[in-house]
């Protein structure tokens, strides 16, 4: 059901620190890095940590949080993104593919009724 989470820092530096070292001795790893976020996993990047903006709905102490919910098909990410714009979520990114990620990655972003960012991936959609 969930494919990722991802949570903001204030110091990305330090919990990056925190994590490697924790999530270390449970078999995970840093496998990757974007500079303003690092995902970690075993196989595949399942738990991300970024920088916390400065203003927005992910600044302060309430910050939002990240959370990617599997989708079987690209189909599944358009009728995830257009229940949530016809429920009134407010548009992050539509749906497409995010070759900065990988090449097979198929998302689509939205903000859920409290603000947090919430998505529908599809790790097998061949580009173009």
């Amino acid at each position: 059901m969930i494919d990722h989470l991802g949570i903001n820092c204030s110091d990305l530096q330090h919990s990056a620190d925190f994590y490697d070292a924790v999530l270390g001795v449970l078999g995970h790893r840093r496998l990757t890095d974007h500079g303003v976020a690092i995902g970690y996993g075993t196989s595949h990047p399942a738990f991300w940590i970024g920088r916390q903006p400065e203003e927005g709905p992910a600044s302060g102490p309430n910050r939002e949080i990240h959370v990617a919910f599997g989708a079987a098909s690209a189909e599944d990410v358009r009728a995830f993104f257009d229940a949530a714009v016809a429920f009134g979520a407010e548009v992050l990114h539509e749906p497409r593919h995010f070759p900065e990620y990988h090449d097979h990655y198929y998302g689509a972003f939205v903000r859920d009724p409290d603000g947090n960012n919430v998505e529908a991936v599809c790790h097998t959609v061949s580009p173009g």
